[in-house]
């Protein structure tokens, strides 16, 4: 199950459970939009992997027997953030960006 982490790596934007703005790489890093955007060009500084839209977790559980919802499983409130300097990370992501996700 996701973590669903609280918050921008980068910016350390909030980035609540229902936010349509986080993104995620495979290994749940989790930065805003606007960050993988502009300043990340879609290439995780961790891994090298690329972003996709975090999925919102639901409200509740649907299947109450699942326990699956917000309600039985919460969001993460341990804010991360990224042990790399904006420096290290634009070195990172210039080296690889031009380089398809797929192929990284």
């Amino acid at each position: 199950m996701l973590q669903l982490r609280p918050n921008c790596e980068l910016c350390d934007c909030d980035l609540p459970a229902d936010s349509r703005d986080a993104r995620i790489c495979s290994y749940e890093c989790t930065y805003c939009a606007d960050c993988v955007e502009t300043v990340l060009f879609d290439v995780c500084p961790t891994c090298g992997g690329n972003f996709v839209p975090r999925p919102i977790r639901p409200l509740r559980s649907w299947r109450p027997e699942k326990k699956l919802g917000r309600d039985h499983r919460p969001p993460s409130d341990v804010r991360v953030h990224s042990p790399y300097s904006r420096e290290d990370i634009a070195a990172h992501v210039a080296r690889i960006r031009d380089i398809a996700p797929e192929d990284r």
